[in-house]
């Protein structure tokens, strides 16, 4: 299989703000009132949790169906701290991302307890978004100025 390219684009509305483009759809990310947004949206570190929370399904679901079970229900929570300090320009000693994160895996399904482990074992492992929070990935920026 070859290598796919996905992309997301958006224009600044204010300073909290981004309206982002995705395929045909639209969202919003802002922040919440205690850090200057107006909650207009989820922001940009829930974002990240929200889609390693659904990446994280989507492989769970075709690991199991690879392997023959069928998953009766799936919840998953991911939850992190962080430090706003850096965020906010302040002096810490803290990464400005997440401390960790915690994910919680409820999963009820037709397959014992090493079979469901093993399923995780796999998802984890194939799952882009577990793979780009675990390793280093190189970003590379393009600026362009027009003043």
């Amino acid at each position: 299989m070859s290598i796919v390219n996905f992309s997301v684009e958006g224009e600044s509305l204010n300073a909290t703000k981004f309206e982002t483009r995705a395929r045909n759809f639209t969202f919003i990310v802002d922040e919440p009132e205690n850090l200057g947004g107006k909650d207009e949206g989820p922001n940009p570190v829930e974002y990240l949790l929200g889609s390693y929370a659904g990446c994280l399904n989507v492989v769970l679901h075709l690991v199991a169906k690879e392997q023959n079970v069928t998953i009766k229900k799936l919840f998953i929570k991911a939850d992190g701290n962080l430090d706003p300090s850096k965020f906010i320009g302040q002096q810490s000693f803290n990464r400005a991302g997440f401390q960790h994160i915690n994910v919680a895996i409820n999963i009820e399904a037709n397959a014992d307890a090493d079979t469901i482990n093993n399923i995780i074992s796999i998802a984890k492992n194939r799952c882009p978004i577990n793979d780009n929070l675990s390793n280093v990935t190189q970003i590379n920026y393009s600026i362009t100025n027009n003043n």
